[in-house]
């Protein structure tokens, strides 16, 4: 098949994603963000005394807490690398990745509240960048508590693929579909960058990755189903991406809706792993003259 022409291709990929989970790496990438988080706070600082030049300071704010939200905004996006890496693996682990995602947005909404706050800090003007913080913060706890539930209840794999070589093109047509998406993630980033560095504008990088997550999600059904026709299979794989939709579109809520969106998204997807894990019928067994009852190979979710 053609698929099966495409092995190079899924290898490097293999290549990439053992490359970017490596201990070594992700050491380097928290130093980085480290030294990014320094250096912001003083290119603020330099920029409050008037000492950086003129193309540098229109693009450099004044305000000390933006250190914060840039550094929380890196971490970020390694997290929606990490899930773009995530998507060979299983339905479940993926979904495990965007409870994650989620938690750290409402963190980073937390902390992007702090640029509107004063120097030195004082709210006794105005105290809605502390209710938005408040809730932004209760709500990445209550989500944080929803991952929890859900690594309990979702440890059953789900087996809808008995063929071993329809495991594998399976397999294979995530990788080339998590490929694309990588290369499209790299190219919005360096477009994005390229704009904030000559413009100072903010070009709304999660906003159009989540969107374009949103048609890859859609992809991701299409593919399954082929594979996995079976209606429980078809039934929960929609459910997760409807509630990958709801977490996405919390993104663009406002800050007091957003926490609300993705919570109700997080108990849905709760609610649906344990309605599948619950309703969905065990794999067939296969009885053998010599033993008792044999399962059937397992495959992937």
């Amino acid at each position: 098949m053609f698929i099966d022409r495409l092995q190079p291709i899924t290898d490097a990929f293999d290549w990439l994603q053992h490359f970017w989970e490596r201990a070594a790496t992700q050491r380097r990438v928290a130093f980085f963000i480290l030294w990014v988080y320094l250096l912001a706070l003083l290119g603020v600082e330099l920029n409050r005394h008037g000492l950086l030049p003129p193309w540098l300071a229109s693009v450099t704010p004044k305000n000390h807490f933006y250190a914060i939200h840039l550094a929380f905004t890196l971490i970020l996006v390694l997290e929606v690398m990490s899930l773009i890496l995530v998507i060979p693996s299983s339905l479940s682990q993926s979904m495990g990745k965007q409870f994650e995602i989620l938690t750290l947005i409402l963190l980073r909404n937390a902390f992007k509240e702090l640029a509107h706050l004063p120097e030195p800090v004082s709210v006794a003007n105005d105290m809605l960048p502390v209710l938005y913080i408040a809730i932004s913060g209760a709500g990445a706890l209550l989500v944080y508590l929803c991952l929890g539930l859900y690594k309990r209840i979702a440890r059953r794999q789900m087996h809808f693929i008995a063929s071993p070589s329809l495991r594998m093109r399976y397999v294979m047509s995530k990788k080339l579909l998590a490929l694309v998406l990588f290369i499209i993630f790299m190219g919005v980033a360096v477009r994005d960058v390229i704009f904030f560095i000559t413009t100072g504008s903010d070009q709304s990088f999660f906003e159009t990755l989540y969107t374009i997550l949103i048609f890859s999600d859609i992809t991701m059904v299409l593919i399954a189903q082929r594979y996995m026709p079976a209606f429980h299979a078809v039934f929960r794989n929609s459910g997760f991406v409807i509630g990958t939709l709801l977490m996405r579109l919390a993104l663009s809520a406002s800050p007091l809706w957003s926490p609300v969106i993705g919570l109700f998204a997080a108990v849905f997807v709760l609610a649906l792993t344990w309605g599948t894990n619950y309703f969905t019928p065990l794999p067939r067994t296969e009885t053998t003259s010599n033993q008792g009852q044999k399962a059937l190979p397992e495959t992937t979710d």
